[in-house]
């Protein structure tokens, strides 16, 4: 059974990490202002769709893995709190350029959904994000299949709820993505990320 405490720190990470505008969100975002709300909306169903096959590639393997590593899953808890701290000083000194570039195109009006789904599963950094965020708050004696899938099954909510937010702000009043909005998201998003590292690397040497 996964802490209470350490869900909290989880839910924090991952609204830091879901917040920020990424390849997936900048899709979401541009079709969102150019065909309105609902091209986003297709898209992030679309992404939610892919993120159920990640998380089902990662629990898979993550369990596999956690029960052989021993003394090394120390190792990744360090791991995971040093990669999110590093993340979260990126977001505090990008001074705004995390929406930097376009990469969508107009797809058909049943195409947005596939698009979203396309787009994340051609990225494989999404499994790597699951590696390295999730592990670190599991209990190395725990059920690793059941906490793996409440913690990925949270990740992709908070994401879906984060992505559907920028559809339909950027639908109804694309003025409202200004570079001083993504900076306070950065400079939010940034905090916690780097909190929840600290939190996790005391709690390691707990």
């Amino acid at each position: 059974m996964i802490a209470a405490e350490a869900y909290v720190a989880f839910c924090l990470a991952a609204l830091a990490l879901a917040a920020v505008p990424g390849p997936t969100v900048t899709v979401i975002i541009a079709n969102s202002l150019r065909f309105g709300a609902r091209a986003g909306l297709l898209n992030v169903a679309g992404t939610i769709a892919a993120g159920l096959v990640w998380l089902a590639l990662a629990t898979l393997g993550l369990g596999a893995a956690i029960r052989v590593m021993g003394i090394w899953f120390d190792l990744l808890r360090y791991a995971g709190a040093i990669y999110l701290v590093w993340l979260g000083l990126r977001l505090l000194f990008s001074k705004g350029s995390a929406f930097d570039g376009s990469a969508a195109t107009g797809a058909g009006a049943h195409g947005f959904f596939w698009q979203g789904f396309v787009v994340l599963m051609s990225n494989p950094k999404v499994l790597v994000l699951f590696g390295m965020l999730i592990p670190p708050f599991l209990g190395a004696n725990g059920d690793i299949e059941r906490g793996t899938l409440l913690l990925g099954g949270t990740f992709i909510i908070i994401a879906a709820v984060t992505d559907t937010v920028y559809a339909l702000l950027a639908g109804q009043a694309g003025s409202w993505m200004s570079r001083s909005r993504i900076r306070a998201v950065e400079v939010v998003s940034g905090t916690f990320l780097a909190a929840a590292g600290v939190w996790m690397a005391l709690k390691g040497r707990a």
